[in-house]
């Protein structure tokens, strides 16, 4: 069965009854983001997204503003394009630093990072795509704590990248941020379910 590529009003629930269900869904949907989430360095934390987890993100929005119908559209018109669309990986990556003064120094010397991250499928390397909603990096060279990035795979890449065992390295080409981790197995698994 291919994968759900978009989050339609008809998949929203009413609140009263996502209020019921809320605790075992954020547990169940939360339990299934471990496995795609990757350490990227000493400071950036990737989230490969995916239905479920944007899904669980709208109706958070919803239930937390309470906005209702006037807020869905926008809700839905934010988180739809980081749902995988059936050839392509879509990822939030955070830059967690708790310290402020090195964050500020971190981050201003990672502007353009969202345009240097990859992944490499064995040897093959497919360059993210940052999502273009806004500029993540300021008129200053100062990169944005959280990014979005969209990979998009030819068929031949995605076959790949289903081979149990492809060796699959995500990372970032930036002078300032060159960090980049091996994939493991199960999470590639679970990343592959996102191709249709």
């Amino acid at each position: 069965m291919s994968p759900k590529t978009e989050i339609t009003q008809a998949d929203i629930m009413d609140m009263a009854e996502y209020a019921n269900i809320r605790k075992d869904r954020r547990r169940e949907i939360i339990q299934g983001k471990a496995l795609r989430q990757l350490a990227l360095g000493p400071d950036a934390t990737v989230h490969f997204e995916n239905y479920d987890s944007m899904w669980l993100q709208v109706h958070e929005m919803l239930y937390i503003e309470r906005g209702g119908a006037e807020q869905l559209a926008g809700e839905l018109a934010a988180y739809n394009p980081m749902v995988p669309k059936g050839r392509d990986l879509a990822c939030t990556v955070l830059f967690e630093i708790d310290n402020p003064d090195r964050r500020r120094v971190v981050l201003g010397a990672l502007g353009g990072i969202e345009e240097a991250m990859f992944i490499r499928v064995d040897g093959e390397e497919i360059m993210g795509v940052p999502e273009e909603d806004t500029d993540r990096t300021s008129a200053e060279g100062k990169a944005s704590s959280v990014q979005f990035v969209h990979f998009p795979f030819t068929d031949a890449q995605v076959a790949k990248f289903r081979r149990k065992g492809a060796g699959i390295v995500v990372g970032f080409k930036h002078p300032g941020y060159g960090h980049m981790v091996l994939l493991p197995e199960e999470k590639r698994a679970a990343l592959a379910a996102d191709f249709a």
